[in-house]
């Protein structure tokens, strides 16, 4: 159990986010460049610029959702469960056929086993991608044996899209741990122009860094770029290195991470991601675009999802289904959506002679969805 802060239990902390509210404020400088052209002629209604937001659809912890469709049903895969053995599941996985209605898939793990090289103290962010030969092969991030306080990605493979998932013997991914902090969060993706298939991750900087929010607000502040792997048809084989496209600014606060790409039918990759720090009220789901996937990448001059719009709360690891515009993506559970918890917190207060936003509850991330649209270098979600 750990104490949360009173921004977690009440609705009245978001006025205290100053230029991520409103919603249409700009908080980026210098400004993105104009959109390219564009032929659509789509319109959409400004009533309600969130109008697509539905959730919480899992209000169980279930952080960093990456979803895939297969087969007339949705899957979604999320970071471990955060309970004890033997009831600790290291990926979880929940389904749906009508992407309205979802079904925790209750004790199933999509990979029950590890690889030699990995601690599973911290199974984190998976994504899955299903490769020509009809193979699926599962990404994300562990702890390591070598260096335990650090994680890198992992890559595991299934001829089943619900696994189980065999790990492989090494990391895919795993800059100077030490050094340059590992890496976590990895998203495959295929650029169906090219044919060409990716894997884009965090260097995971801040868990080298010196303290505050995420162990990255005091000087100096350790980069947490964004990295492009090109990789062969299995979907594992690196060719060449791996590049930086993005990183964090002053804007980001202590990093930047989650890192999802999209490439829009009018040819623009879209890289979303999330800034500031998760267990932080400006904690986003943002986005940059660029007409390389190689970048360079601009970043939207405001976050796509902040907290307050769609009554969200830290709102964040958004994950987009291949080939379409639905996302999921994670937000804090509060007393503002979970009538459970608030039954509870509310006794607890009764009980403990406290007010509520003084009683402790665990950090719980549920999960939403949305609709996205794409027009030129804008997203819309009404």
């Amino acid at each position: 159990m750990v104490a949360i802060p009173t921004y977690m239990l009440a609705s009245t902390g978001v006025t205290s986010l100053g230029s991520l509210w409103p919603r249409n404020s700009v908080i980026r400088s210098p400004e993105p460049a104009p959109a390219p052209q564009t032929s659509s002629t789509t319109v959409i209604s400004d009533s309600n610029p969130f109008a697509s937001i539905v959730g919480p659809h899992i209000s169980s912890n279930f952080p960093d959702p990456a979803i895939i469709a297969f087969d007339g049903v949705s899957y979604a895969f999320a970071t471990n469960n955060r309970q004890p053995a033997p009831n600790h599941i290291n990926i979880q996985v929940a389904t749906s056929t009508d992407n309205q209605t979802w079904t925790l898939l209750d004790g199933h793990d999509a990979l029950p086993s590890l690889g030699a090289w990995e601690t599973g103290a911290g199974v984190w962010a998976p994504d899955v991608i299903q490769l020509d030969d009809g193979t699926f092969v599962l990404y994300y991030a562990d702890n390591l044996v070598s260096s335990p306080a650090h994680h890198c990605v992992g890559a595991a493979t299934s001829k089943n899209v619900l696994g189980p998932y065999t790990p492989g013997a090494t990391p895919f991914a795993c800059p100077d741990p030490n050094g340059l902090g590992g890496a976590i969060d990895p998203d495959g993706f295929l650029d169906e122009s090219t044919g060409k298939r990716y894997v884009v991750y965090k260097v995971d900087g801040n868990s080298i860094g010196h303290g505050g929010a995420c162990s990255n607000t005091v000087e100096p502040i350790v980069p947490t770029p964004l990295m492009l792997q090109e990789v062969s048809s299995d979907g594992i084989t690196p060719i060449g290195n791996a590049v930086q496209i993005l990183d964090r600014d002053d804007l980001d606060g202590p990093l930047i991470e989650a890192p999802s790409l999209h490439r829009s039918a009018e040819g623009i990759y879209f890289l979303f991601f999330s800034s500031n720090c998760f267990t932080t009220p400006q904690y986003d789901v943002s986005y940059a675009t660029a007409t390389n996937i190689y970048g360079p990448y601009t970043k939207s001059s405001r976050p796509l999802l902040v907290t307050s719009d769609a009554d969200l709360t830290g709102p964040g690891g958004l994950d987009i289904v291949k080939g379409g515009n639905m996302i999921l993506f994670h937000g804090h559970m509060t007393i503002n959506n979970d009538p459970l918890l608030k039954t509870e917190v509310e006794k607890l207060a009764v009980d403990q002679d406290t007010p509520v936003a003084d009683v402790a509850v665990p950090l719980i991330r549920g999960m939403w969805s949305g609709v996205a649209t794409f027009q030129g270098t804008d997203v819309l979600l009404s």
